[in-house]
C-alpha cells in the first residue's frame, strides 16, 4: 500500500511514516494543505492520513478540495480535538474515518486496513445529477443556482434517488429507504411524494428528472433531468 502522511508536525510526521515504513507501506509526507493538495492528485495512494490542524488550508478545505477535483482515496482524518462537532464537520468533509490524537499507532494501521477494505470508490460530499445538487450535510438542495426548500421527507426521498441516479428504484425500495417500519407498504404515499417532488425540482424549470417506469417504479435521470 501507498499511503500520504498529512501533518506539519515535523515529529509527528516523522514517527507516522517510520511507522508505516517499518510494516510495509510506501509513505509520502505533505506538510502543507497546498503540498498535500498536488501530491494527492497526482498520485493514486491507497490512503491518505490527513491532519486537521494545517497551516493555510485546514483538513476539512484540503478534503472537501481533493472530493471535488475526484480524489477517492479513503482518508483518515486526525485531530487533537475531540468535540462532538469536530468530527461532524471532519467527516462531513469527505473523510472516511476520525482518529483523535494521542493514539495508539496499532489503531491507526487497523483503521487503514479497514479503510483500504474499502478500495477507491466515489463518496462525494455533494450529490449531484446535471444541475441538480444536493449537500446531506446541510440539508440543502439546489436546481442550478436556485435554492429548493424541502421538507424532511421530500429530502430524504430525493437523497435515495440521487444516491441512485439512473437506477429504477421501486415503491418499496424508496419506502424503505425514506420512511420506517410503520407504514403500510400499499399505501401510495411514494407516488404523493413523488408527485410534490415534480413539483418543486422539475415543473419550475421546465425539466423532468423523475421519470416513471411503468410496472417497475421510479427513476431519477443520471442528468438530472437534462
Amino acid at each position: 500500500m501507498r499511503a500520504l502522511v498529512v501533518e506539519d508536525e515535523v515529529k509527528m510526521a516523522a514517527l507516522i511514516r517510520r511507522g508505516l515504513v517499518e510494516e510495509g507501506y510506501a509513505a509520502d509526507v505533505a506538510r502543507t494543505g497546498e503540498e498535500a493538495l498536488w501530491m494527492a492528485r497526482a498520485t493514486p495512494y491507497d490512503a491518505i492520513v490527513l491532519d486537521l490542524m494545517l497551516p493555510g488550508r485546514d483538513g476539512r478545505e484540503v478534503c472537501r478540495e481533493l472530493r471535488e477535483s475526484g480524489v477517492w482515496s479513503p482518508i483518515l482524518m486526525l485531530t487533537a480535538r475531540d468535540g462532538v462537532e469536530d468530527r461532524v464537520n471532519g467527516l462531513d468533509s469527505g473523510a472516511d474515518d476520525y482518529l483523535t490524537k494521542p493514539f495508539s499507532f496499532a489503531e491507526l494501521l487497523a483503521r487503514l486496513r479497514a479503510l483500504a477494505r474499502r478500495g477507491v470508490q466515489e463518496r462525494p460530499a455533494v450529490l449531484q445529477a446535471g444541475s441538480l445538487r444536493l449537500d446531506p450535510a446541510t440539508r440543502r438542495a439546489w436546481r442550478g443556482d436556485t435554492e429548493i426548500e424541502l421538507s424532511a421527507k421530500e429530502f430524504a426521498m430525493l437523497e435515495t434517488f440521487m444516491r441512485r441516479a439512473g437506477d429504477v428504484l421501486t415503491r418499496l425500495e424508496l419506502l424503505e429507504h425514506a420512511w420506517d417500519y410503520g407504514y403500510d407498504n400499499r399505501s401510495n404515499v411514494v407516488d404523493v411524494y413523488v408527485r410534490y417532488l415534480r413539483e418543486k425540482i422539475d415543473r419550475p424549470f421546465g425539466l423532468g428528472a423523475i421519470e416513471t417506469v411503468r410496472g417497475a417504479g421510479y427513476r431519477l435521470r443520471a442528468d438530472g433531468g437534462g
